[in-house]
């Protein structure tokens, strides 16, 4: 029997790689995109279901599926404040993972972010690393973890620093090797075909996917 996908983040920079490749992947059946706006496009596989992230309880019902792709995520810049960018990347991330691990999901592949840890002193990472802590405690059967350096793609809100570092870290790749190649920017494209595979494995346990395991070499 195929399965069901859901997805979180459709409209971010790796969801919108990752939603054609679940909607063209013969595993599932039908994939089920969760936002806050409905998407422009129709599929047969395709189930939207618009929500209230601050309300996602409300929506427990709608939230079943076999594998959860989360795939949330923003800047302290982009959300206006430290507390809003804590509601996108660790309260709605955990909120999601939590409902559906208890709709009896088995498994959950989230985006993170490299240098991911709770004890950080740089507050994106210390956040993405509470969330990863978090997520860790929920009852699936197999939890990936991604945690990509810097992102390239076509964003639908350009983010100057980001451009100018994915200029200088390309120029540079070639020599960012042994334990600086973690640093070498990934493609989104790459990151979606790897959470792909990684739900496709169907295997159990935690696994972390570092950024240079998704750095085409």
């Amino acid at each position: 029997m195929r399965k069901t996908a859901l997805l979180a983040g459709a409209t971010g920079l790796i969801g919108s790689h990752l939603l054609p490749l679940l909607l063209a992947s013969e595993r599932y059946s039908r994939v089920v995109v969760v936002g806050r706006t409905g998407l422009s496009m129709l599929h047969p596989k395709l189930t939207q279901v618009v929500v209230n992230f601050d309300q996602l309880d409300d929506m427990r019902q709608h939230l079943i599926a076999d594998d959860v792709f989360c795939c949330l995520g923003t800047t302290r810049k982009q959300a206006g404040s430290k507390e809003a960018f804590y509601k996108v990347d660790y309260t709605y991330v955990v909120k999601l993972a939590a409902l559906t691990a208890g709709n009896f999901a088995g498994q959950l592949l989230v985006v993170s972010s490299l240098g991911a840890d709770a004890e950080a002193t740089v507050y994106y990472s210390k956040v993405k690393g509470e969330m990863e802590a978090a997520v860790r405690k929920l009852p699936f059967r197999a939890i990936h973890i991604f945690r990509p350096s810097l992102l390239l793609g076509e964003r639908e809100s350009p983010r100057l620093g980001e451009r100018l570092g994915a200029v200088a870290l390309g120029l540079f790749a070639p020599l960012l090797r042994g334990p600086l190649k973690q640093y070498r920017p990934v493609a989104a494209a790459a990151v979606a075909a790897a959470m792909l595979r990684a739900a496709a494995e169907d295997g159990g346990g935690i696994r972390v996917h570092e950024s240079e395991e998704l750095t085409p070499a």
